[in-house]
């Protein structure tokens, strides 16, 4: 190997590793960086600053008056938003407003992923949190309200507990999303906290109408999919919206509290202008870091698929010793079944002859996820051998050192 030498962060969650990968001389390598990559974390008089001017609702401190029950809701570890940064503030004011810790409860708005063990909520809420408070899992099969219905006839069937709380709070992240445009906003409680039947509607049969418009990345408004999200969130309620932008080093740089929608925009247009990656055409290879959603590695393929030659070779990098996380709607079961939205031909990267998954912690399982044909390489100098050999000459080379949180230019403008 040569002088081309580039570090990647890896291990989201599991302590924050940095990864150095280098390149044959031969080799034309260019890092594909977002445009706030060198932007700092946020003080604590910042993030207070932030969630005081909230877009579209009161502060919470006028929403908490006279409330009775509290519910939090939050993310999962395959969202790199680090949500116990935030909370010591918003616990700190429901408490001044005299909500005492036995009337606020945690729920884990993860919609259809596996249920979180109490160490997972450790490292998204913080040690304290967890002794304090109760945390519940969500259930999308049990345990479900029937609200309404959307017009587009998705029948709304949401978590028992959530819709008993007279103030309901989500805090979560805000990165782009391949259906819904973006992540964040109304996205926490559909999917978050909804029934199974519910979101395979909107994921799946509303999606798939001739007429649908969604799968485009970074695209929130005249989008289906999200149309019918925020449209059922408006019947169901939430009273605020914190939704938190972060750099690549998962700090906090932007903190957008308020209505669903008005909150989402606002975060949206900082987004864009700080995910904003360009995206050079025609590569021989790509190699995309799944950091920091290594455990949903196939959210960062998306360079691959857009910059990658006819033929050419992707490399996905992934380091979670957790490896890729279960989800009871897409994911596979069985020999040739699955979840009920489970599609095999939707897998790995159509422009790609050939995918390497480079990780010291892959199951053969994971490699479905990456289409057929997808190999595996435990170290860097491995998954370097191993495409080597289809490259004796020159190469081109595109590398996205945190591909999932990042967005193409095109989209961002």
């Amino acid at each position: 190997m040569g002088s081309e030498r580039i570090k990647i962060p890896t291990k989201a969650w599991y302590g924050e590793e940095e990864l150095a990968i280098n390149f044959p001389d031969r080799w034309n390598v260019t890092e594909c960086r977002m445009a706030g990559h060198d932007t700092p974390a946020l003080s604590d008089d910042q993030i207070r600053e932030q969630l005081q001017n909230t877009y579209g609702t009161e502060p919470l401190e006028k929403l908490a008056q006279g409330k009775k029950e509290v519910v939090i809701l939050f993310d999962d570890l395959t969202r790199p938003a680090p949500t116990s940064r935030i909370l010591p503030f918003v616990l700190r004011t429901l408490h001044e407003t005299g909500i005492e810790e036995d009337h606020i409860r945690f729920v884990g708005a993860f919609a259809n992923h596996v249920a979180m063990m109490q160490d997972d909520f450790v490292k998204k809420l913080g040690a304290d949190v967890v002794r304090r408070y109760r945390v519940y899992n969500h259930n999308p099969y049990e345990n479900l309200v029937h609200v309404s219905d959307t017009t587009a006839g998705t029948k709304l069937l949401v978590n028992r507990e959530v819709m008993a709380c007279d103030l309901r709070i989500g805090i979560g992240g805000l990165i782009p999303h391949i259906g819904a445009g973006f992540g964040g906003g109304a996205k926490l409680v559909f999917p978050g906290v909804m029934g199974i039947e519910s979101v395979a509607h909107n994921h799946g049969k509303l999606r798939d109408k001739p007429t649908a418009k969604t799968g485009m990345l970074g695209i929130v408004d005249d989008n289906t999919m999200r149309g019918d999200i925020e449209e059922a969130v408006r019947m169901i309620g939430l009273d605020l919206k914190i939704d938190l932008l972060i750099n690549p080093r998962r700090e906090i740089i932007g903190v957008f509290a308020g209505d669903i929608i008005a909150q989402h925009r606002a975060g949206v247009e900082k987004a864009k202008k700080l995910y904003s990656t360009p995206t050079p055409e025609n590569l021989d290879i790509v190699v995309t870091n799944a950091y920091p959603i290594e455990n949903q590695a196939t959210k960062a393929v998306w360079p691959a698929r857009q910059c990658l030659k006819e033929g050419g070779t992707a490399v996905v990098i992934t380091h979670t010793p957790e490896g890729q996380v279960s989800h009871y709607l897409t994911g596979r079961f069985g020999t040739n079944y699955g979840g009920r939205l489970w599609n095999p031909a939707r897998a790995g990267v159509p422009n790609a002859k050939r995918v390497v998954l480079c990780s010291p912690c892959v199951a053969r399982n994971d490699l479905d996820r990456f289409g057929e044909g997808a190999v595996a390489c435990g170290t860097w100098e491995e998954t370097m051998n191993e495409v080597a050999k289809d490259y004796p000459g020159e190469a081109s080379v595109g590398v996205f050192p945190y591909a999932s949180i990042q967005l193409p230019e095109a989209a961002a403008s």
